[in-house]
């Protein structure tokens, strides 16, 4: 047995490492040192099809789980097809897309500490890409590097994270896409958090599925919409709130939500 189940992992392993990259040439990828993390992380770097052409500046987009956004072979899950879509869209904006950490992923995304999970590391990981990586990023490219044009877009934990990056960093980021965020994990911190921030000027798409396994996920979205209608005037139209008939806690819904969101929050 032990024989037979080495075999499939190592025809498994071959598979993956033969699988040709489905990234397109607008995307590179390099490393950078996260001392706020104590650890490096790779980034995946999207580029509008003009940009070697053209002296303009971009707004910049910052994403988290960069392994599933652009290239199938690195996604276990299935790829968002970021790159194909904002090509199609011949989209002027700069993507940049952290890869998650692994076993670490649930500390970095999470603000809080879970009882049952962990986590609550995201401060040292925003402090990373607000004081670390957006700084490499606005010298090596040409950004709109203000809160107008600075978006952060993720799901689940990442979603939950973008959000949180609303309330403690508003100067920074201005725009947020929050899909099928996992406020359950940091509930009641969360929403004490946003009870207690006076203003909210960031512009917010929200989305989920009606059937991702978790009951609470409407119900939690609903409320955080209506905490941060308490902060502004409704008129403003600075939400969106999609809710996707039959759609799961998956690639997919999170893929095929993606053109939607990116062309109501720019």
């Amino acid at each position: 047995m032990k024989s037979i189940a080495s075999f499939l992992f190592l025809f498994a392993f071959y598979c993956t490492q033969a699988q040709e990259s489905t990234a397109s040439k607008q995307v590179s990828t390099f490393t950078i040192e996260a001392p706020q993390l104590q650890s490096s992380k790779k980034i995946w770097l999207y580029l509008p099809k003009n940009y070697d052409t053209s002296t303009k500046k971009y707004p910049v987009i910052y994403m988290h789980d960069a392994q599933n956004l652009f290239d199938d072979k690195t996604s276990y899950v299935g790829e968002w097809n970021i790159d194909e879509k904002l090509d199609s869209l011949n989209a002027q904006v700069i993507v940049v897309g952290i890869e998650h950490g692994n076993d670490k992923r649930i500390e970095e995304l999470t603000p809080y500490k879970n009882e049952k999970y962990g986590g609550g590391k995201a401060e040292q990981y925003l402090d990373f890409i607000v004081n670390t990586l957006k700084p490499e990023i606005d010298k090596k490219y040409r950004t709109k590097p203000d809160a107008n044009h600075t978006t952060m877009i993720g799901s689940s934990l990442g979603g939950l994270v973008s959000f949180y990056a609303l309330l403690k960093y508003p100067k920074v980021f201005g725009k947020a896409g929050v899909f099928s965020p996992s406020f359950w994990i940091n509930r009641k911190d969360i929403t004490a958090l946003l009870e207690n921030t006076k203003k909210l000027k960031s512009k917010i798409y929200f989305m989920c599925g009606d059937n991702e396994g978790d009951a609470d996920m409407i119900n939690d979205l609903n409320k955080i919409e209506y905490l941060v209608n308490t902060k502004r005037c409704a008129c403003k139209l600075l939400n969106k709130k999609v809710i996707v008939k039959g759609g799961q806690h998956n690639e997919k819904l999170w893929r095929d939500g993606f053109v939607k969101a990116y062309l109501w929050l720019f």
